[in-house]
């Protein structure tokens, strides 16, 4: 496409490339046009694609679905102000440049270069502070702001199931809000029957939003509009997120400004590098900003058990331990249901499950949850759930596999580099966060932190395009 950014597209333009490994949930259908099947074989985790022959339907963003499918991931489909392009464009002029780093990005481009998630963090800090960037910092430790918080919200909505009291509803199972894929599917095609379900806590990406325009300008004396704070992060929908409204705010100036200012993929980061002719490997290795994020004295990671966050270990353990007094040492013992991507633990408590928790990955996992929810057949009290098939480290913006190297060999490299040089540490035990706490949000679940780290979920109404029925 010439233009990249457009905000309408064609269904035609979309069909070269499905990632990660599912095809469009939008079911697409007309009462007059002719449905034919693509010559493709069927499988039972990608059925048969259909198209039609007629001309290509024009859709817009209001209409996509964000699944990490054809749309957000073939044509990276956002703002403008969601590119390189754009990114670059805000250096050096004036304003205070802040990089926010995903440890699942990081991965990507460690397996990419065959180096380690700690270079990866050093070399990218000399990248970046090159370029004119002020700060680089760790979602992993806005990730322990939002699993503290999580973890407090799963046990008030646990208490509150088995409370006589019945005039509030505990909403359980409560569903993880990190993915923003997940969220926008459930907006625009679940309504308001699940969405109560929905974590209100805000994802790690929002959440270092959240430190950075709230906390640290202000601890600062910057004004919010003064600092561009750019994420770099494993899916294009991470781009959809930061744009959404629930996230701009008007600051002491009045001046409106928003959490996360620009969002860049893994792959974008590597355009950057061909970009600037820059020898990754051969960058030296700077030392870490350590203000915001979880790097130990000794130059080492931390951080918790999981490749899409930890939220359902991280959960499970808090719960386990807070509720019923069982602390839980090693892994959890998660065991496959469907399929990898379908996988749950469970704690009883004499002879009697107390606590069951899932992994649910993609959207052939996640239509059957929803499915059982929307019938009141859930019997889980806790859903992490992904919208990429393996989770984060499969996302849409990721680096892709090199020639001669399968889909799964990547995922199980990822999966080792993730958790490289990684201390595994309780969230409730960083020392940052709990000076967040101290300086800024009081304690968990206070006034300041659901104004802060917390977030609201809105039905979608689509657009008229799909009411035309052409989507």
């Amino acid at each position: 496409m010439s233009d990249k950014f457009s905000a309408t597209l064609r269904i035609g333009d979309l069909n070269d490339f499905i990632a990660p490994s599912q095809g469009c949930v939008v079911s697409m259908k007309s009462g007059s046009d002719r449905l034919v099947d693509k010559p493709k074989k069927a499988t039972k985790a990608t059925p048969a694609i259909q198209t039609f022959e007629t001309d290509p339907v024009k859709i817009s963003l209001k209409d996509c679905l964000a699944c990490s499918g054809c749309i957000t991931s073939a044509e990276t489909v956002m703002l403008e102000k969601q590119s390189l392009d754009e990114f670059l464009l805000n250096l050096n002029n004036g304003k205070t440049v802040i990089v926010s780093l995903s440890p699942q990005s990081r991965a990507s481009i460690a397996v990419h270069y065959g180096l380690s998630p700690v270079q990866v963090f050093r070399k990218l800090t000399t990248l970046f502070k090159s370029l004119g960037v002020n700060a680089v910092y760790d979602t992993s430790c806005s990730r322990d702001l939002s699993l503290i918080e999580s973890c407090n919200e799963f046990i008030s909505r646990y208490k509150q199931s088995r409370s006589d009291e019945k005039d509030s509803p505990s909403y359980l199972p409560m569903i993880s809000s990190a993915c923003p894929g997940w969220i926008c599917y459930a907006e625009k095609t679940l309504g308001s029957y699940v969405l109560p379900y929905i974590s209100s806590v805000k994802s790690p990406q929002q959440s270092m939003g959240a430190i950075i325009k709230h906390h640290l300008c202000q601890k600062s004396g910057f004004r919010p509009g003064d600092v561009y704070h750019v994420t770099v992060m494993p899916c294009y929908d991470k781009k959809l997120e930061a744009s959404r409204d629930d996230f701009v705010f008007q600051d002491e100036s009045d001046h409106m400004t928003t959490e996360v200012d620009s969002v860049l993929t893994t792959g974008e980061v590597l355009d950057l590098l061909k970009l600037k002719a820059v020898d990754f490997r051969e960058l030296d290795e700077s030392p870490l900003d350590k203000l915001v994020s979880n790097v130990s004295e000794e130059g080492h990671l931390y951080g918790v058990r999981g490749s899409s966050g930890g939220y359902a270990d991280t959960i499970f353990r808090y719960a386990a331990k807070t509720l019923f007094g069982h602390d839980i040492k090693g892994p959890l013992d998660f065991r496959t249901i469907r399929n990898s991507d379908f996988q749950e633990v469970t704690l009883e408590v004499e002879g009697k499950t107390v606590l069951k928790f899932a992994l649910c990955y993609g959207f052939r996992n996640l239509q059957n949850v929803v499915r059982k929810l929307k019938i009141g057949k859930s019997d889980y009290h806790y859903l992490e759930i992904m919208a990429c098939p393996s989770g984060c480290l499969n996302g849409g913006g990721q680096l892709k596999p090199k020639p001669g190297q399968s889909g799964k060999e990547l995922i199980q490299a990822l999966e080792s580099a993730y958790m490289e040089n990684v201390l595994v540490a309780d969230p409730f035990e960083n020392s940052i966060v709990r000076n967040l706490y101290d300086e800024w949000l009081e304690h968990p679940g206070s006034e300041k932190a659901k104004k802060h780290v917390h977030t609201e979920y809105h039905p979608v109404t689509k657009s008229i395009t799909s009411q035309l029925h052409n989507w």
